[in-house]
This record gives C-alpha cells, sequence and structure tokens, in this order.
C-alpha cells in the first residue's frame, strides 16, 4: 500500500492549473444541476480515495467550508 498523504498542503501544488481548470468547467457541459452535483461529489470520493486519510480529507472540508465564496 502506498504511503498517506499525512497533512493537507496549503501551497500552490497542481501542474498545469490552467487545463485541469478548463477540464473542471468542460465536465458540467450539458448537465443539469443535479447532475452536476452528482459529478463533483462522485469526483470529490474519488480525490478522497487517492488521498486516502480521513483527517486530511476532513481538514480540506474545513478549509473549503470556511473560506468565503467569490461571486
Amino acid at each position: 500500500m502506498s504511503e498517506l498523504i499525512r497533512e493537507l498542503i496549503r501551497k500552490p501544488n497542481l501542474d498545469h492549473v490552467d487545463d485541469v481548470y478548463q477540464q473542471l468547467l468542460a465536465m458540467h457541459e450539458g448537465l443539469d444541476e443535479a447532475q452536476s452535483l452528482k459529478v463533483c461529489a462522485r469526483l470529490i470520493l474519488a480525490l478522497a480515495n487517492h488521498i486516502g486519510d480521513s483527517a486530511v480529507v476532513m481538514e480540506a472540508m474545513e478549509l473549503a467550508r470556511a473560506t468565503p465564496p467569490t461571486a
């Protein structure tokens, strides 16, 4: 089994950010709101599984919830 990520990385750490962002937008094309929410949930669960450490996932959830939305 691979080593778990033990703490949330809070500095930019993603290569090809613009490409990933464009794919995130494209992932929702042609979907209604309910379908879009389900796709987001599946993506979140896949990434949480990849992280493999529930404490890190919970920390990310707290950070996401605490960050004020930008209109």
